[in-house]
């Protein structure tokens, strides 16, 4: 895996998913998460070109997806000072059951 394909979850109080993940060279455009319930995965359509394949995602966060309409996702610029990340893309995915 590189550090790419590194991604991680965070729920804030409301239940609400957020994706962070590095950000890739192109941009996002009428995204799409679709859910895989027998697999416990997730594709993140970024855009028409460029898909994420989401493996292993936590039963906590799954049933969060499951209940939610949308899913927000924040790309990071990859730094090597933990303090110097920004955010490139946040945005909204649908989501797809």
């Amino acid at each position: 895996m590189n550090d790419f394909d590194a991604y991680d979850f965070i729920v804030n109080d409301e239940d609400e998913v957020m994706l962070l993940l590095y950000a890739r060279e192109s941009e996002p455009r009428d995204a799409v998460i679709e859910i895989d319930a027998e697999n416990m995965s997730a594709i993140l359509h970024r855009n028409q070109e460029d898909c994420i394949l989401i493996e292993r995602i936590p039963d906590d966060i799954f049933d969060s997806l499951q209940d939610a309409d949308s899913l927000l996702v924040c790309e990071l610029k990859k730094t090597d000072k933990e303090e110097e990340t920004e955010i490139v893309f946040a945005y909204e995915a649908d989501i797809v059951l």
